[in-house]
């Protein structure tokens, strides 16, 4: 009796029972090393089921959540086989890996967050002045001795008020032109230097949703595949993440460069003073962690749906670490980013979130000792005829935020089409760079960073507090400081418009919540008896809810980031009544606008269940055209084999096509036999058949279990899938846009209603754009 092989690292999960599956692993080294290098353990031991093996995802392609789903049901099956003590270890460690990661996770995270926290406060403040005592300070740490780090407070100082009276802070000069010249010609070279980092990370992608080149006749035949260049690291990278959590790939976006390159961009970006704010790059870099981190894990690097289970916790510390706010980074990922959201990763998201926050509170940016951002105590509470004031906060907000997202639209459709923009993106960075200096510096109210001015619009003016604010507030004239918020709000409307969309890192949270605050606050100066800063707190939260349309995370994060609960109630009036006012302006939030002029593939489960409501169709509607179908149907003889020059021309025809993910199907005497994805199939022609000379006229196998010579023919069939989900072509539209949404299907074969006779196929990608076709 031979000797039974010990196990290594090197063995396969699950033996490989099947002849011809165990025939390519036995097959020279040659074949062996194609094989292992693109297909993983878990995919080998798929290729005897009737599910088959699946390479990694490409491009833009999607993933296949129900073959995900079976290939971890593989991989925990062979976690629970072992015995003994042995095995108890195993599958406790296979169970804690989810919870060990999201903690890593969390703490990594705010690592990243407190470096960029304690540059971006030094680099901004440059523009103004340095700190004689030390150079890498900020103005607050310089003046005030608030000093970041886990070693707290400094004491030594005991300045209480950041004014002239600070000597430790020196300005550039006295002088106002001199001084605004400064300050300009800095925030131009952090413009410049942002842009320039952010180019870093060019990548030319594949196109999609390409409705204009899909008629009714040849689905775009002929047309070769077009490209888009991305910047992976512009923006806040909530779109891009969205994309990705629903189930498409867009490769290179999460890698340690475009996180590198996020973080320092946004130092820089944020430095210059545009209207951004570094909460949204934070979700993006929350999510680059998470994803390296996934990489340690096989469990997670080898399978797209438990990686997007990671990546989802991942995105609920980056909110958790941009507002110390970590509740309310959970229902962020839940309620905004992601599309696939069980209990487990609530949990997970739950952890990674807090782990998040103690690390942050431990390290101490903002050199409080606390993690609450914009800590207030009004003293006051608020009576039932503010109410009213409250629904006016709101209904501002979502003109604000209707009025944003379509001018944003346009602005984007418009002015970064002209050739100087689209060719040479750094040139619009200095040119929104120079508008916003030139149009905040001259307003006290609008010079200071983000964060700083609802810092100050918040601010509670009772007792002798001199801050700018309040100053001017207890001025018996009060027409130019009302001016200022006046001129605030609007500007801050304006410069938010041309810059959202510009190719550095930023995001849209911190500019809505100082319009918000601006407009709250003007309001305030009405209303006697109670704080003007109660209502630039809700104001922010109203605006900012008429932008990106968020309502119960937004109530939370407001919540956590001032520690007033009592204001919950005036913050859930004024949310929902800019989300309604928003929603009637313009359906989409800002994120999905920015999903749609990006090119990103988006499938909105609610939205495109109305569009095919109001579509009132039958599944004919989303088949493509009989040329398509020829082109794309392949008659498999009873013996399984066909002739590897018809696959070749197959192959050539859907690449022509440039959807990547598509496929072809398998039928016998117009019975449906299985499918056979591009991918795999070209992997099988021009890798696979290295191994051997086969020429064009040999015969390829895809169906099938009959004898096989390695030497003369190539075995394709472990990659068929032959238990693809069917649909009568007589089923409602509805149907087919419930199963991609909630199956996460990537394809779907439509079947004659009676015969069972094969149809029609379609795509996610054909869907997309047939709700497209709906929306337009």
């Amino acid at each position: 009796m031979p000797d039974v092989e010990q196990a290594d690292e090197h063995t396969s999960l699950l033996q490989p029972h099947d002849r011809r599956l165990g025939e390519l692993q036995g097959q020279p080294e040659d074949a062996q090393s194609i094989l292992s290098s693109h297909v993983s353990k878990d995919e080998l031991a798929m290729g005897t089921s009737t599910v088959g093996e699946r390479l990694p995802y490409s491009d833009y392609s999607t993933i296949d959540w129900l073959h995900d789903l079976v290939k971890d049901s593989y991989r925990a099956r062979h976690a629970s086989s072992f015995g003994g003590i042995r095995g108890k270890l195993y599958t406790a460690w296979d169970d804690a890996q989810g919870w060990v990661a999201a903690a890593i996770i969390g703490v990594l995270t705010a690592c990243v967050a407190f470096l960029v926290d304690v540059a971006v406060a030094t680099v901004s403040d440059w523009k103004t002045g340095y700190c004689t005592t030390n150079p890498a300070w900020s103005r607050e740490s310089c003046c005030t001795g608030t000093m970041p780090g886990p070693e707290g407070i400094n004491e030594s100082y005991g300045i209480t008020d950041i004014g002239e009276e600070c000597k430790e802070w020196v300005y550039w000069s006295q002088d106002f032109g001199r001084s605004f010249g400064i300050y300009v010609g800095f925030a131009l070279a952090w413009g410049v230097l942002a842009g320039s980092v952010t180019l870093l990370t060019e990548k030319t992608m594949p196109a999609v949703e390409q409705p204009d080149k899909f008629d009714n006749t040849t689905e775009g035949a002929g047309e070769s595949a077009g490209g888009k260049t991305m910047y992976l690291a512009a923006g806040s990278g909530i779109p891009e993440i969205k994309t990705i959590l629903s189930g498409f790939v867009i490769p290179n976006i999460l890698d340690l460069k475009v996180l590198v390159v996020k973080a320092v961009g946004a130092v820089f970006a944020v430095s210059t003073g545009m209207c951004l704010g570094k909460e949204g790059p934070f979700v993006h870099i929350s999510t680059c962690v998470a994803y390296l981190v996934a990489q340690l894990f096989p469990k997670y690097r080898d399978n797209g749906r438990k990686l997007r289970e990671l990546l989802s916790a991942g995105c609920a510390s980056g909110l958790s670490v941009a507002f110390g706010a970590p509740i309310g980074g959970v229902l962020f990922s839940y309620e905004e980013i992601s599309t696939y959201f069980p209990r487990k990763v609530l949990w997970r998201a739950f952890l990674c979130s807090l782990f998040a926050a103690m690390v942050l509170k431990a390290l101490n940016p903002n050199g409080t000792g606390k993690l609450v951002l914009f800590e207030t105590n009004y003293g006051t509470s608020y009576e039932p005829v503010h109410y009213l004031v409250f629904i006016v906060l709101g209904i501002a907000g979502g003109l604000f935020g209707g009025v944003f997202c379509k001018a944003n639209f346009l602005w984007s459709k418009w002015f970064r089409t002209f050739p100087a923009i689209k060719k040479y993106p750094v040139f619009e960075v200095f040119l929104v760079v120079a508008a916003t200096a030139v149009l905040q510096y001259p307003n006290p109210a609008t010079r200071e960073p983000g964060d700083v001015i609802i810092k100050n619009l918040l601010l509670d003016c009772r007792g002798d507090n001199t801050a700018w604010v309040c100053t001017n507030e207890k001025s018996d004239d009060k027409s130019g400081y009302i001016g200022y918020l006046i001129y605030g709000t609007l500007i801050k409307l304006f410069l938010t418009i041309i810059t959202f969309g510009v190719k550095v890192p930023s995001g849209i949270i911190i500019p809505a919540l100082d319009a918000g605050a601006f407009f709250g606050r003007l309001i305030g100066q009405g209303i006697g008896g109670i704080s003007p800063g109660i209502f630039a707190m809700v104001g922010a939260a109203a605006f900012l809810a008429g932008v990106s349309r968020m309502t119960i995370s937004l109530c939370v994060i407001m919540f956590e980031l001032t520690g007033e609960l009592e204001y919950i109630v005036p913050h859930m009036i004024a949310i929902l009544v800019a989300k309604w006012v928003a929603d009637a302006i313009e359906a989409s939030g800002v994120y999905d606008l920015a999903q749609t002029v990006l090119g990103h593939p988006f499938l909105d489960g609610d939205h495109a269940l109305l569009l095919a409501q109001r579509a009132n169709t039958t599944i004919t509607a989303l088949m493509p055209p009989r040329q398509t179908m020829e082109e794309i149907t392949i008659e498999v003889p009873k013996d399984g084999r066909v002739s590897r020059g018809v696959l070749m021309i197959k192959l050539n025809q859907l690449k022509r096509r440039g959807l990547i993910d598509a496929g072809l199907v398998l039928v016998q005497s117009g019975l449906l036999r299985g499918y056979l994805a591009e991918g795999e199939l070209e992997f099988g022609l021009n890798q696979m058949s290295k191994v051997t000379s086969h020429e064009s006229g040999s015969m390829t196998r895809l169906l099938g279990n009959g004898e096989v010579d390695a030497a003369k023919e190539l075995d394709l069939s472990s990659f068929v899938d032959r238990t693809p989900l069917t649909i009568p072509e007589s089923a409602p539209a509805e149907y087919a846009v419930e199963m991609f949404g909630k199956l996460g299907l990537r394809y779907l074969c439509v079947v004659e209603e009676g015969t069972g006779k094969l149809v029609g196929v379609i795509i996610k990608k054909r869907l997309l754009v047939w709700l497209e076709g709906l929306h337009r």
